[in-house]
């Protein structure tokens, strides 16, 4: 096994694929290291419609070895540590490897253990989740028979922030479609202020609450499960606000104490764990003091080490952990290596916090919400191509394209290098 790339690449997810695609396209010569221990590579945004039982799981992934550009080295081991100083990443079987250039980009991981009760509330099956089991959360789904539906989300950074809300709208849209909406409290309850940062996508979002009669309970952080009981409870961030719950006339069984603490029993649970980034880049020096890695908002390369990037879901990038926002931050990182290799200062920063949210609001009804770090609305002229024309609007064209175009323009296109 070599010992030294050129460039290596932590992580063969859609950041560094796409970033080993992307510079191969630019000089297929250059010597690339991919550090990937998975032999399976998920397309997850499709993942929401496969907890609506709308999407075959088994063509969300590929085999890792198809995916692997060919001119790679595919080293599959897992990253466990980091030499900055002297260039080097340790693997778990095989030692250490050097670079002269590193790209990290390894995503983040699943912690349940931050909200207690949830680890035994997901191994006995009372909480589903599509962030792990998408075909456990259509099996919980068809199989509710009227109550308390709650969904939620933790107080940590979550890949794709929409998600917990999308499988809220497509369930309450289920439920009414069987018969159980008279029979059953759709509650979603979030540790954030609003529905959503962007304000004309936030005024489409409170009609499709107010047409499903979803609870919407904003600054309630999920703190522990009480499996048994089949019992959340949340601490009220904010209690001087106003908690606009919205469509509270029913009774959902919820009890509030002096300090803030709130409960709320349920008969479903769908919740985000609680997402942080991989321990060997927590507990290295690459981190801010958030234990995310430290790269710069424009440029994506990092504040302490120049020979070093960071995009995707690890990066301490303040916008939405998402695929859309990885295809913008690629050809970024990509120019600027590009620029280092020809010793020339990595001053692309151009990344103005482009991220994109697919906002699943019902069965065939979709919003796209396309913001920057300012939560400006920033829709793709393209979209005018499909006869789409507001896109902070529901239309069942942005629902084809969720479906159809997407998971199509991903394997077809993003993973192949392409510009899309």
């Amino acid at each position: 096994m070599k010992k030294h790339h050129q460039i290596l690449i932590i992580g063969g997810g859609t950041a560094g694929i796409m970033t080993a695609t992307q510079l191969l396209k630019k000089n297929g010569k250059l010597d690339i290291g991919i550090i990937e221990p998975a032999d399976t590579h998920y397309y997850q945004p499709a993942w929401t419609l496969v907890g609506a039982g709308t999407y075959d799981f088994d063509k969300t992934s590929r085999p890792m070895a198809q995916i692997m550009p060919k001119a790679v080295t595919w080293i599959k081991d897992r990253a466990v540590g980091f030499d900055p100083e002297n260039n080097a990443v340790t693997v778990k079987y095989k030692g250490t490897i050097s670079y002269d250039y590193l790209v990290v980009a390894p995503g983040l991981v699943m912690d349940p253990t931050l909200i207690e009760g949830l680890p035994e509330a997901m191994e006995k099956g009372i909480a589903c989740s599509n962030y792990t089991d998408p075909k456990h959360t259509w099996e919980t789904i068809r199989n509710f028979k009227g109550g308390n539906a709650l969904f939620t989300q933790p107080t940590t950074p979550i890949k794709c922030g929409g998600a917990p809300q999308k499988i809220a709208y497509l369930a309450a849209d289920y439920f009414r479609k069987h018969g159980l909406k008279n029979t059953t409290n759709v509650i979603f309850a979030t540790p954030g202020s609003v529905i959503f940062g962007v304000k004309e996508i936030k005024e489409t979002l409170m009609h499709v609450i107010d047409r499903y009669g979803i609870h919407f309970k904003p600054f309630y952080a999920p703190y522990k499960i009480d499996v048994e009981n089949r019992i959340v409870f949340f601490n009220h961030t904010a209690p001087d606000e106003n908690q606009c719950v919205v469509n509270a006339e029913n009774d959902l069984g919820e009890t509030m104490t002096g300090d803030a603490v709130i409960q709320i029993p349920f008969d479903m649970l769908h919740l985000a764990p609680p997402q942080t980034a991989p321990k060997f880049v927590k507990e290295s020096v690459l981190v801010n003091d958030a234990g995310w890695l430290d790269v710069n908002h424009y440029s994506m390369q990092h504040n302490d080490y120049p020979n070093i990037f960071g995009l995707g879901d690890v990066a301490a990038l303040p916008t939405a952990k998402t695929g859309a926002a990885i295809r913008k931050q690629v050809p970024i990182v990509v120019d600027n290596l590009m620029r280092l290799l020809k010793h020339q200062e990595a001053s692309n920063k151009s990344y103005n916090g482009y991220s994109s949210c697919p906002l699943v609001t019902g069965y065939g009804k979709m919003v796209l919400a396309e913001f920057d770090y300012e939560n400006n609305f920033i829709p793709d002229p393209k979209l005018k191509r499909i006869l789409v024309f507001n896109s902070a609007k529901e239309h069942w064209r942005l629902w084809m394209l969720k479906k159809y175009g997407l998971p199509y323009l991903y394997w077809n296109k993003m993973m192949k290098g392409k510009n899309v």
